[in-house]
């Protein structure tokens, strides 16, 4: 198919379209380049352009003859979007309904969306299954699930075929050490600590030792970014018209935080002192995936489950390019 990856240029998307190019599938990337990195996209056509830009999209989209759209342009940080709701309004509910009208103009109905975990809020039980209710508890999660139900209308009244990936932790990197995470701000866990060894941070620190867990550190479900791709290439097969999937995606095991610090320790034989500091608001205990039904609906099934296995292939990347893209 030839394939329009929208935020392709990020972290799991740029990952995507490596995976999709090697499965026969001809893919461009339009991104604003504002997170992602233009040398993670370096053998791929790339489009650099705005969400809000609907004339752009709707162009490129009936030039090249679209016949289905990857969306991962996201903003995706949680307490950023506790400080400046209006721009993850902007951007994610605005900018992605710019581009689904594109879309409908160009005659374009099938679409692959990066949704999250953080649509379920704090869970009243787990793990997650996708009938547990939605009440995010912070406008990131908020916005995303605005767009699952977008999607749904879509679907109804205008025939799209679509598919939301409810992500849980991303994490790890593409195992040629070529592709990686690299965030600015870093917020995430795993490259976090990997700085200690990497000489560019002294220490860790964790937000709570008081939890309901077995060490009393938060517990996280870690998925690794190349499992992702494959769920997106997989569900890109299964899509028909006017029919919805939500999907989650996570291995289905939990890591606590000092869990991931000593696996971080274990596969870099390197030190790693943490201090502890007060729990970070809406931060919930435990998040761990029932991803069954990908599973059944996909055929989908993570490679990676073991956290060392994931930091592994995270530690390649980062001990290989200790400034990320570098760009």
């Amino acid at each position: 198919m030839k394939l329009l990856v929208v935020g392709g240029a990020g972290y799991v998307g740029s990952h995507t379209v490596r995976l999709l190019a090697r499965a026969g599938h001809q893919v461009w990337v339009y991104d604003n380049l504002s997170q992602g990195h233009r040398a993670a996209v370096s053998g791929e056509s790339l489009i650099v352009g705005e969400l809000a830009d609907t004339g752009l999209l709707q162009q490129a989209l009936a030039e090249l003859q679209i016949d289905a759209v990857l969306h991962f342009a996201a903003l995706a940080l949680v307490g950023e979007s506790m400080a400046d709701p209006a721009r993850y309004w902007i951007n994610n509910v605005a900018g992605t309904l710019s581009l689904l009208e594109a879309m409908r103009a160009s005659g374009v109905s099938r679409i692959v969306f990066s949704s999250t975990t953080a649509t379920y809020g704090v869970p009243e039980q787990m793990p997650i299954v996708e009938t547990t209710r939605q009440q995010p508890i912070n406008p990131y999660g908020l916005t995303k699930l605005v767009i699952e139900q977008a999607l749904g209308d879509y679907a109804r009244s205008y025939g799209f075929a679509y598919a939301a990936l409810r992500y849980f932790n991303a994490a790890g990197a593409d195992p040629d050490g070529t592709l990686g995470e690299d965030h600015d701000p870093e917020t995430h866990l795993i490259p976090l600590v990997l700085q200690v060894p990497l000489g560019q941070r002294d220490e860790i620190a964790i937000f709570g030792d008081d939890y309901p867990t077995l060490d009393g550190t938060c517990v996280r479900d870690y998925v690794h970014v190349n499992d992702l791709a494959r769920a997106h290439l997989a569900a890109l097969e299964r899509l028909q018209p006017g029919i919805g999937l939500a999907l989650n995606l996570g291995s289905g095991r939990g890591y606590s935080v000092l869990e991931v610090i000593e696996a971080c320790r274990r596969v870099t034989g390197h030190a790693v002192p943490v201090r502890f500091a007060p729990r970070r608001p809406g931060d919930p205990p435990e998040l761990v995936a029932d991803a069954r039904l990908a599973r059944q609906q996909l055929g989908w099934q993570p490679e990676y489950v073991e956290i060392e296995s994931i930091v592994e292939t995270a530690w390649r990347w980062h001990r290989s390019h200790p400034r990320g893209y570098d760009d």
